[in-house]
């Protein structure tokens, strides 16, 4: 369980919303197990803690870095943004409709929660670079990376925990 300076984190006040979790994280960087770090290659990411039902990701973005579209494998969760602006597409299916992507941009103090079958991607279109907590709940186990097809979503990788990330 994550102590904030003294003060006990208890099970009402955190494990039902991950959202909470991830703000809770990003309010205390002085508890981050590692300082944040920037790779100019691909984003960078350290597992911050692990409960019984979470897990909680530091996430680092330069401008442009982004990821593919993927779920969570099943797991539930949130992000919050500590630093910077990061987009998030969302993609929708309706019977006999072709994909629909929405964006939403968030800023610094901004986060969102999301359901167990989210598809999503991430990118910092920004100019500066961005930091960001992620929590999922359950810990994942996989992530499905997809393609936007025209009339539907094409699964292209499965990948595993502990094996390919």
């Amino acid at each position: 369980m994550y102590a904030k300076r003294g003060a006990s984190v208890t099970a009402v006040d955190t494990r039902l919303d991950h959202l909470a979790i991830a703000a809770r994280f990003a309010t205390e960087p002085d508890e981050w197990a590692v300082a944040p770090r920037f790779n100019p290659v691909d984003r960078w990411y350290h597992r911050l803690h692990v409960a019984d039902d979470y897990e909680v990701w530091l996430l680092t973005w330069l401008p442009g870095q982004g990821t593919e579209w993927h779920d969570h494998g099943g797991s539930a969760g949130a992000f919050h943004v500590f630093g910077g602006t990061l987009t998030e597409d969302t993609v929708s299916l309706t019977d006999g409709h072709a994909p629909r992507v929405t964006a939403r941009e968030l800023g610094e103090g901004a986060g969102r929660r999301f359901g167990s079958h989210h598809v999503h991607r991430m990118t910092n279109r920004g100019h500066r670079p961005a930091v960001s907590v992620h929590v999922y709940g359950p810990a994942l186990t996989t992530m499905t990376k997809y393609r936007v097809g025209p009339e539907s979503l094409e699964v292209l990788t499965v990948e595993r925990a502990g094996a390919q990330w």
